[in-house]
């Protein structure tokens, strides 16, 4: 299941996730797969792990989650102290185990494998370009043409700048693990839009979406991989050498990692994942609190927020003054159990059983509700198929009134850099204000938190979130859509290395 809200059909869903390992003296394989693990909520689609040995690449690609993907003979095949990991959830390409990654590539000069997180806007173009040069493509994923610009730029410059090139060529959203024969190479887009940290372990280095994966290994969190820079891990484990390729004024750091799809124990861009929800629940309290018997979270996205809002709602009123002594303030309670064995892919044929679907998933425990004000907490409203459900549930059993608060801005506009977040046409708030959603979903009052409060609790300006789905303004040159800052430019300065 993914990190943030179960949500069916009125779910934001995340891309990708990718790791990669260097190590001394022991094979990368299971490392890889008890970091997949750790990744698996941000894609269910596929998993998939490439190895060295330092002669030949090895390769292990399924479909389904990881535990499917894997047997114990598969892992033991996969020989080398250095490999990349991938799990997916597809919004580019298609869904068959073509586009499954890590994608291998052989070519003269060596092996490639590559594992993606994020999405190119302008991959049909170096696509068309590769393939008029002889490059043969067996998917229509980009991160293919990743793959092949690498390689045929390899043929010709050394690792780094082959990298540079590659980079100054593909524009959009991208944090990279890649093995190059037998060395492990990590890449964040210049604008950072998608994360990826480095790690260090008892015998070697790790790179990975999430710092969570980095825990699970029993590592230490070194830092972010800054956006623009390349991480090459040294193929014994015993270093790294860091190359910034590509520096731009303003990143694009992708809020909604924080709001949604990231682990609450992940560190993403130097904030822990669950302070900030906390942080963004006190602020959704500061701007649109609302007296009521009890607060309770949407399992499990809502939690964080819920606990911030609540900490909020005790210390002062709904007004803004201090809270008397004898009040406590909104009692923070469960008030829906989930039921986590129904996922993704539960047969529901028609369209009266997907609208009631959300019911397999959540049950309201009465005795928080009945005869009560609720609110209830969530991080976003997509299609508001799903709020309109819960508001009614917990009406049913027994509520007297029934707020909704959400722990993001109104979601706008559609995602084009790795999140699949439905259409316009099927965004709630893309024509609708906020009474008419209100109105749509039947709450007594619902409000959302605004653009400025999630700059506040991420401590960063506007100019350096990327917040194209709630502004419909976005960082990166999107054919038909606006822009709110200068096109990325290809950067002609020399790389330079520390460690």
């Amino acid at each position: 299941m993914n990190a943030g809200g179960d949500h069916a059909d009125d779910e934001p869903r995340e891309k990708c996730g990718v790791v990669g390992v260097s190590l001394a003296g022991r094979d990368a394989a299971r490392p890889l797969y008890y970091a997949l693990y750790a990744l698996q909520h941000r894609g269910q689609e596929s998993a998939g792990i490439v190895t060295h040995d330092g002669f030949q690449q090895h390769s292990h690609v399924e479909r389904g989650l990881v535990g499917d993907a894997f047997e114990a003979g598969d892992l033991e095949s996969l020989a080398g102290s250095t490999g990349i990991g991938h799990v997916r959830y597809p919004t580019a390409g298609s869904l068959d185990k073509s586009c499954a990654q890590p994608f291998s590539v052989s070519f003269k000069s060596g092996s490639l494998g590559l594992s993606h997180n994020g999405n190119l806007v302008n991959a049909d173009e170096v696509r068309e370009e590769l393939a008029a040069a002889g490059h043969a493509f067996t998917s229509d994923g980009d991160t293919e043409v990743i793959a092949h610009d690498l390689a045929r730029n390899l043929l010709e410059e050394d690792l780094v700048r082959a990298v540079k090139h590659t980079m100054n060529r593909i524009h959009g959203s991208y944090s990279l693990a890649i093995t190059h024969d037998d060395t492990v190479l990590g890449v964040r887009d210049p604008m950072g839009n998608r994360p990826l940290c480095l790690g260090k372990l008892e015998d070697g280095y790790v790179l990975a979406s999430e710092s969570a994966a980095i825990d699970t290994l029993d590592g230490e969190l070194i830092r972010d991989v800054r956006p623009g820079e390349l991480v090459v891990l040294e193929p014994d484990g015993s270093g790294y050498d860091t190359y910034q390729l590509v520096e731009r004024d303003s990143t694009a750091h992708c809020f909604f990692e924080h709001v949604y799809f990231a682990r609450p124990d992940s560190v993403i861009d130097g904030d822990l994942v669950y302070e900030v929800r906390r942080e963004l629940g006190r602020k959704l309290w500061e701007e649109s609190g609302v007296e009521s018997d009890v607060v309770m979270p949407v399992p499990d996205s809502g939690r964080a927020f819920a606990s911030g809002y609540a900490d909020a709602g005790a210390e002062t009123t709904a007004d803004g003054d201090p809270r008397p002594e004898d009040d406590d303030g909104i009692e923070f309670a469960e008030g829906l159990m989930k039921n986590r064995y129904v996922g993704r892919t539960f047969i529901m044929p028609t369209q009266d059983e997907r609208e009631r679907a959300v019911r397999l998933k959540l049950n309201p425990i009465r005795s928080t509700v009945e005869g009560k004000s609720v609110t209830i907490i969530d991080d976003s409203i997509v299609r508001g198929t799903t709020s309109t459900q819960l508001v009614e549930l917990v009406r049913e059993a027994g509520a007297e009134e029934v707020h909704l608060r959400i722990g993001a801005p109104p979601i706008v506009a559609p995602c084009y850099f790795g999140i699949d977040m439905a259409t316009r046409e099927e965004l709630i708030a893309a024509d609708k204000s906020t009474e008419e959603i209100r109105e749509r979903i039947e709450a007594d009052s619902l409000s959302y938190l605004s653009i400025d409060a999630v700059a506040e609790a991420l401590d960063a300006s506007r100019a350096d979130l990327c917040l194209g789905c709630v502004t419909g303004e976005y960082p990166f040159d999107v054919e038909g859509e606006a822009t709110d800052r200068p096109v990325d430019t290809p950067s002609t300065d020399a790389p330079a290395a520390d460690d």
